[in-house]
């Protein structure tokens, strides 16, 4: 599908008004895409989502996995708030463990392999089955405004189609090109074509892009593998959910894998180190840092042989497997040199070869808090396009992004996180506020009130709020205030029952080796307690202490985030304020001193100068 200079004539919208059907626009149907039309629609807002293939809504590209450190906090406040990656990962599971299980519960995270065409199926039912949810299989190639703000969104087969709002989801996809060994490509992944018309509108719009890439491993036949040279993976015997609403999970786990690379795979990718296009600047785009290709591990950390390699299951039906770990952008067959150096692959068959994509992506402090552009009202951006990886990320902006622009045109107040509620909080904040120079990886280090935005308590934190935004209906808030009830009457029964010795069971459980059966067997109330709220008083008891320092901080955040600075602020103006502090508040307008003061260059002297400033 290609689009010509010759389509961009200015729209005539006289008379479109009346028979506007769809007032959100979403473009893109990954994963930030399917949970932004899902959240508009289910706020009542009519909403199209316009996918290139609608074959491939909430394709897998790489990892057909969920969930992750951090990532898997946030796949469970996407289902908090009503999202689907925690329902659709429940229904396609084929190999779950709880990652940091021997650790404390700020750091552990839900994990599962997904049988990824299961995934896609599930998702695409889900979203055609939504009674304000329309999709048609199209190409945008521009946004269309009028007055200073977004009025439609123009499609190559479509034309133009009205909107009050329009949420750009477009994943690797905007100007992409792919890169295997010398060979480049126009593309958004292996087989599509890419969405330069829709780079060049934004541009257009004065919106600021920049390149970002990454990249795939290659995927092999299982039938070819020899795994008796592999470490066996299981999954765990006792396996959770991601989300609250699913029940104990059912069905045989599928083993994972675990092997390694050595000299001869290091030596074979070392040697041709000239042909990979990460290296060599034929990819213009930062990679990953945290995500490396493999070329990029060999060429920067030369006396490190040995690397983890994971081999992962991609469908219950399927013999293809994910080579996890080895990402790399060689020639085919160079590729295929390192695959088989590695124990256990040595007859490896491969199905697919690894890529290199680059791709533009919006500057995120060009966005509100509400993912919405600074310079065009109505115009929402969500997921890759903004400087993440991965699903986890994409999804979470895109249910946010979803909520604002129907919220927008329901005249409510917007849907906002803060650092102190959520892991979402802390990646749009981040994003919006401190920018990214590269692919943005969620992890738990980034979120300082990390024991506060645990992954066990994502309802309990996230319930309300999504009611009264309208992400949740009232049943499921119910759900939630009935845990709230039972840990209450938890709480007050660990307060008033005393040991002999005086100690309470409360004082008692916090001691580190107290559990929970050694306390609730003084009490048959606690004994009857659901093994959810049982979680919730444990865990509270024990980190007391800590929970308390965060609740202080908070309330110190809450006060610097009331202190809101008016848009038209002249901060060059400011006497004894930085150079770079008025430079960069300038050029990121920060809404509250809460975000002026978790600007890069901004010292707590320049912040001190604001508030005397605010009065």
């Amino acid at each position: 599908m290609h689009y010509t200079p010759s389509d961009r004539r200015a729209p005539d919208l006289t008379g479109e008004r009346k028979r506007m059907d769809n007032q959100v626009v979403v473009i893109g149907g990954g994963h930030a895409g399917a949970e932004a039309a899902m959240a508009s629609a289910r706020l009542g807002v009519p909403t199209l989502l316009l996918s290139m293939d609608v074959d491939k809504i909430c394709h897998i590209s790489c990892n057909p996995a969920i969930g992750g450190l951090a990532k898997g906090q946030l796949a469970r406040e996407i289902d908090a708030l009503g999202g689907l990656m925690g329902l659709a990962a429940d229904a396609n599971t084929l190999n779950f463990k709880m990652l940091n299980s021997a650790k404390g519960p700020a750091v552990q995270s839900p994990r599962a392999q997904i049988d990824r065409w299961g995934y896609q199926r599930w998702m695409r039912t889900r979203l055609e089955n939504e009674p304000n949810l329309a999709i048609r299989q199209d190409q945008a190639i521009g946004v269309v405004t009028e007055k200073g703000r977004v009025a439609g969104v123009r499609a190559f087969l479509s034309g133009v189609m009205p909107c009050r709002a329009a949420v750009v989801c477009s994943g690797t996809f905007a100007r992409a090109k792919l890169h295997l060994g010398r060979r480049e490509w126009p593309g958004g992944r292996a087989g599509e074509p890419p969405a330069s018309s829709l780079s060049e509108s934004l541009l257009e719009l004065g919106i600021p892009l920049f390149r970002l890439r990454t990249g795939t491993c290659p995927r092999l036949d299982a039938r070819t593998l020899d795994f008796s040279r592999m470490r066996r993976e299981d999954g765990d015997p006792e396996p959770r959910t991601f989300s609250f609403l699913a029940a104990r999970r059912e069905g045989r786990q599928i083993p994972c894998h675990a092997t390694w690379t050595n000299e001869d795979t290091f030596r074979v990718v070392q040697e041709n180190l000239d042909q990979a296009p990460v290296l060599t600047g034929a990819v213009a785009g930062i990679g990953p840092r945290y995500c490396p290709n493999f070329e990029t591990k060999v060429a920067r950390f030369p006396e490190k042989k040995r690397h983890h390699l994971f081999i992962e299951p991609e469908g219950r039906h399927s013999t293809e497997t994910y080579l996890n770990g080895l990402y790399l952008s060689l020639p085919p067959d160079i590729q295929e040199k390192a695959i088989h150096t590695v124990p256990g692959l040595e007859k490896a068959g491969v199905i697919r070869y690894g890529y290199a994509v680059e791709y533009d992506a919006v500057r995120p402090t060009e966005l509100r808090d509400t993912l919405e552009t600074k310079r065009i009202p109505g115009l929402f951006t969500a997921g890759q396009i903004n400087g993440t990886s991965g699903y986890e990320e994409a999804a979470a902006q895109g249910l946010v992004a979803g909520a604002n622009a129907a919220l927008q045109i329901l005249e409510r107040p917007p849907f906002r996180l803060g650092r102190d509620q959520a892991y979402i909080g802390v990646l749009i904040d981040d994003l919006t506020v401190r920018g990214t120079e590269e692919p943005y990886r969620m992890f738990t280090s980034r979120a300082e009130y990390r024991l506060l935005l645990r992954q066990d308590n994502a309802d309990l934190r996230l319930g309300r709020l999504g009611f009264e935004s309208g992400l949740i209906g009232r049943e499921r808030l119910d759900r939630v205030e009935a845990l709230e009830r039972e840990i209450a009457i938890g709480g007050r029964l660990l307060a008033e029952i005393r040991l002999p010795g005086g100690e309470s069971l409360e004082q008692n459980l916090r001691h580190p080796e107290i559990s929970w059966d050694d306390v609730s067997r003084h009490s048959p109330a606690l004994a009857a307690l659901s093994p959810r709220a049982a979680e919730q008083l444990s865990i509270g008891a024990k980190y007391a202490g800590y929970v308390a320092r965060h609740l202080r901080q908070i309330r110190q955040l809450d006060k610097n985030r009331r202190l809101r600075l008016p848009p038209g602020i002249d901060y060059a103006a400011i006497s004894g304020l930085s150079r770079e502090a008025a430079e960069k508040l300038s050029r990121f307008r920060p809404e509250n001193l809460d975000q002026a003061m978790r600007i890069s260059g901004v010292s707590p002297a320049d912040a001190a100068l604001l508030m005397l400033r605010l009065g």
